[in-house]
């Protein structure tokens, strides 16, 4: 049954050159339109942040979605607005749904033996996205398929946490009625494989990855039976897929790009999360110490965050030295230092490392987040409030700073301001009836300016709107 589910919410495309794709048009908008798949992904999103799976770290995130539109610049739809995120399974997966939503298992993430590989999975359920493959899937059948998918795309997130949910949601969509009338689902895999290889040569990674990665995916695949890696599950991968990337790498020059320094972090913080703190901690350090490591600089700041995890922060500040000396200039470890500060109860060198961070890297929000939750801890209010006015003038699309700017407003006893920041993060969040209540309790208290009130009543007939249409569909 999941695999039903997950070939309704993930079917892919054809391959074709870039120049000889099909004119969408109104085609596949008729039956699904880009108001209904925006509402959509709203509540998908809705879903994901609530789902037990979603990894809330930032910094993964912040890496994820860099990556991601590293290459959606170099897309045929770059300017099309898209969300990725991290799923917290071990498994092999990624996946694709509806307003640009894009999920990555910290399992590919620690899978991938390089950037290129993971990129070029990325770059594949992109290609998903950018070419209306569910629109396309919708406008094939009838307008009675749009609810149908809907509920398949939202029963997606539930299998993450429990599949008997998943398969009684897919049961009652007709999961499987579907699924017999997508013959061309092979060629949506097609295409996503050659808009990826694209993807991937544009954006400067090496195209040879795709093929590579997936090649080596299907020769595990022998060694499953019904336990089969998931994206082997979701994305069939047929012997005449992998020859065809395999033949447009041939006229390619080969040229062997480095993974960056981020990646290599970012896969080190994931390992070091994972198991208790105390195996966690003896793997960090055997690792170290052998030297099985691909980057010394990675396999140090992953010892860190495992020793972080142990609360032993006397020994992470010493290791956090020896990063800091390597001056690696990676934002990541800037912030890791101020996290050892101010978790081993040095606010003040907390303080000044977040400064000089974010002097250093201005644009690297979870630098900015970690400032200001640590000028809260310090009891400077008004501090933290102007740092996070001045970031939310920079993305005020950024959930997590409304929150930490809820945060610091309660602190003050700006009611009204401090149930709008709720609000707006509730609204990214793609929650907007908690967005109305929240906004509705801020106006009830009578607290703030005649202009606050004003404001905040139209943001709450906004959301009404908004609420209303997405019921109505």
């Amino acid at each position: 049954m999941l695999r039903s589910l997950l070939v309704i919410a993930l079917a892919c495309p054809p391959v074709f050159a870039a120049t000889d794709l099909p004119d969408l048009g109104e085609v596949s908008r008729q039956y699904f339109s880009d108001q209904e798949e925006q509402s959509l992904g709203r509540a998908i999103l809705r879903d994901v942040y609530a789902d037990p799976r979603y990894l809330d770290d930032p910094v993964a995130e912040t890496y994820l979605n860099q990556l991601g539109y590293k290459l959606v610049s170099v897309s045929s739809r770059s300017q099309r607005d898209f969300t990725f995120f991290v799923v917290d399974d071990p498994s092999i997966n990624a996946f694709a749904l509806p307003g640009g939503n894009v999920g990555v298992h910290t399992g590919l993430l620690l899978a991938a033996q390089s950037e290129s590989e993971l990129a070029s999975v990325i770059a594949h359920e992109i290609a998903h996205v950018t070419q209306d493959h569910m629109a396309r899937m919708v406008a094939a059948q009838s307008q009675s398929y749009w609810p149908t998918m809907a509920a398949l795309a939202l029963a997606l997130l539930a299998s993450r946490s429990n599949a008997n949910v998943a398969g009684a949601a897919i049961a009652s969509t007709q999961a499987y009625a579907i699924q017999n009338q997508l013959s061309f689902s092979r060629d949506y895999e097609r295409e996503a494989d050659r808009l990826g290889y694209d993807m991937l040569g544009r954006a400067g990674f090496d195209p040879h990855a795709m093929s590579s990665f997936f090649e080596r995916l299907q020769r595990a695949n022998r060694f499953y039976d019904t336990s089969a890696p998931a994206y082997l599950r979701t994305h069939p991968i047929t012997s005449e897929r992998i020859a065809d990337m395999e033949a447009r790498s041939e006229s390619a020059p080969y040229h062997q790009v480095p993974d960056s320094l981020d990646f290599q972090l970012v896969r080190a913080r994931l390992r070091a999360r994972t198991d208790n703190p105390a195996d966690a901690l003896n793997t960090a350090r055997a690792s170290l110490k052998d030297k099985r490591y691909s980057s010394a600089i990675a396999a140090r700041y992953g010892l860190v965050i495992a020793l972080l995890r142990a609360r032993q922060y006397g020994e992470a500040e010493t290791e956090t030295q020896k990063l800091l000396a390597a001056k690696s200039g990676s934002a990541l470890i800037q912030l890791l230092a101020a996290q050892v500060a101010a978790e081993g109860g040095n606010s003040a060198l907390a303080l000044q490392r977040y400064q000089s961070g974010s002097r250093e890297y201005p644009g690297y929000r979870p630098l900015q987040y970690g400032y200001i939750d640590t000028l809260l801890t310090a009891g400077r209010n008004s501090d933290a409030l102007a740092l996070a006015d001045r970031q939310l003038d920079l993305y005020p699309g950024d959930r997590r700073l409304w929150q930490l700017s809820a945060k610091t407003h309660a602190r003050l006893g700006h009611q009204l301001m401090s149930h709008r920041a709720q609000a707006e993060a509730a609204a990214l969040s793609g929650n907007l009836v908690a967005a109305i209540e929240q906004i509705s309790l801020g106006i009830k208290t009578g607290d703030g300016s005649f202009y606050d009130q004003s404001a905040a009543e139209a943001r709450k007939r906004e959301w009404q709107a908004q609420e209303k249409a997405q019921r109505g569909k």
